[in-house]
């Protein structure tokens, strides 16, 4: 594994892995690499000769100065766990500084309407325009054959999709299933900041997302279409129970559109039309997607109902005895 620290190494890198017929994948993260980020790696060496994994903490994705100044950075341990995944340890691991990636302060971006103005946009002014700017960039210094996201962060996977296909930029693009703790909480480079009592207030968030699961299969087991408001109750009604959780937001949405769920059909988020994605009925397919603060420490996660697979997942990682964390 090499460590390039300069955008025009890694071109001249690439370039001479192209040269010999290899396919490219990409990794992006912000470090403080988890069982999650290493789950895509080693989907990324399956999909791919070399892989690449970026580790930047990039500046313009965060609307607090404080959330960036805590943000965890173990450069030598992610180097550490690269190397200890063997036969899927990535030829390069590119680790910028930041002036190498804004040598001066950007004057453009790239915004993508609508979707990026709920939730976490909603949320988190400027955060998404951060994001699709500095994946752009990543995309247009490795130019990988595909890249590899996690599915915890699926708003942005949204944006970038969107952006991907409206910029034609020519990459394919792999979301990979939420990895969780024993107590069911999603993996985040951020628990690292959490104590053992923080811990246990956060598994809460897991929690609600199993009630609306589980509200939502009652409802078709009886016929009937999962009923958005009720959905929502559900999970809602597990994250008040507990003092120490602050809720940011729990909501329901479609997970193509980021709209209501009831918004007329072909209706986006921001009121752009589109093409309609989920009918109601027994099978309809919603985004339950949750913010909720634990102390300062800021957390997201979301289940995608109508998905079995998502949802069997959930669900087996939040089973009432499942082993807690330790």
């Amino acid at each position: 594994m090499r460590r390039v620290t300069t955008i025009a190494a890694l071109r001249q890198d690439l370039a001479a892995e192209r040269r010999h017929g290899h396919t490219v994948a990409l990794v992006p993260t912000l470090g403080a690499l988890h069982d999650g980020h290493l789950a895509n790696v080693r989907i990324a060496a399956g999909l791919a000769d070399v892989v690449v994994v970026s580790i930047f903490v990039n500046p313009t994705q965060f609307d607090r100065p404080d959330d960036l100044a805590a943000y965890p950075r173990t450069l030598a341990a992610d180097e550490a766990a690269l190397r200890a995944l063997g036969e899927h340890t990535p030829a390069y691991v590119f680790v910028p500084e930041e002036r190498e990636m804004y040598p001066r302060p950007p004057r453009t971006t790239v915004h993508v309407s609508g979707i990026t103005e709920v939730l976490e946009g909603a949320s988190r002014a400027g955060h998404f325009d951060g994001v699709a700017t500095v994946v752009t960039k990543l995309f247009n210094i490795v130019q990988p054959d595909v890249a590899v996201f996690g599915r915890k962060d699926f708003q942005q996977n949204v944006v970038i999709r969107r952006f991907v296909e409206d910029l034609d930029q020519p990459v394919r693009l792999v979301f990979t299933p939420t990895v969780r703790e024993d107590d069911g909480l999603a993996r985040s480079s951020r628990n690292q900041r959490l104590d053992a009592d923080g811990r246990a207030t956060a598994a809460a968030i897991p929690r609600a997302l199993r009630a609306a699961v589980s509200a939502a299969r009652r409802a078709r087991a009886e016929g009937r279409a999962p009923d958005p408001v009720r959905v929502r109750e559900a999970a809602l009604a597990t994250l008040t129970g507990g003092p120490d959780l602050d809720v940011d937001y729990v909501e329901v949405v479609d997970p193509d559109t980021l709209a209501p769920p009831d918004a007329p059909r072909g209706e986006e988020a921001g009121g752009t039309s589109t093409e309609p994605t989920s009918a109601p009925g027994p099978s309809r397919r919603l985004l339950v997607a949750v913010a909720a603060f634990v102390g300062d420490v800021r957390l997201i996660d979301n289940v995608e109902i109508g998905d079995p697979d998502d949802e069997e997942r959930l669900l087996a990682a939040t089973e009432p005895t499942a082993t807690p964390h330790d």
